[in-house]
């Protein structure tokens, strides 16, 4: 890669394959840099973080920095029946992350409890996909291009067999 100096202009351009983090507008490069560098991170290295038992029940939803009214925290998203297990080792969590980082990066741990049961679909609610389509069958009629109409009907016929 190969920097050249512009010296009407006084931007420096980069010549060759950029890294996307060149091509980004200044302000969202600011945005990365004070949040989204933290979370990444922290999605990156969470079997590290958490540990190999805990990594297969949970993982990172959100972080918030801290400012004038709260105090930084990381959301994290835990199966059900395993909150226990989250709560015991939250301060191993913290210590983990806070020297992973280098500073006290984290000063809060919130927890928030899912289902991991897979849905299986009825027929019932494939049904109901249809009464959509219905409507947008109707919708299609009223079209007056026949070409138009034509397509849109394959279009349908697609998406039926999806």
């Amino acid at each position: 890669m190969q920097f050249k100096n512009n010296t009407k202009r006084g931007n420096v351009t980069i010549q060759g394959l950029r890294s996307f983090k060149d091509t980004l507008p200044k302000n969202v490069k600011k945005i990365i840099n004070k949040k989204g560098h933290i979370y990444s991170e922290t999605l990156g290295n969470w079997r590290y973080i958490v540990g190999d038992d805990l990594f297969k029940v949970c993982y990172p939803k959100t972080f918030k920095n801290s400012n004038k009214f709260g105090v930084s925290t990381l959301m994290v998203m835990v199966k059900r029946g395993h909150e226990i297990d989250m709560e015991y080792s939250k301060k191993n969590i913290l210590d983990k992350m806070n020297s992973f980082f280098g500073y006290s990066i984290v000063e809060k741990l919130k927890f928030i409890s899912f289902d991991d049961e897979q849905k299986i679909f009825s027929k019932k609610e494939l049904h109901q996909e249809n009464v959509a389509i219905n409507k947008y069958q109707n919708k299609i009629n009223d079209v007056k291009n026949d070409k138009i109409k034509k397509s849109l009907i394959e279009l349908i016929k697609v998406f039926k067999e999806k």
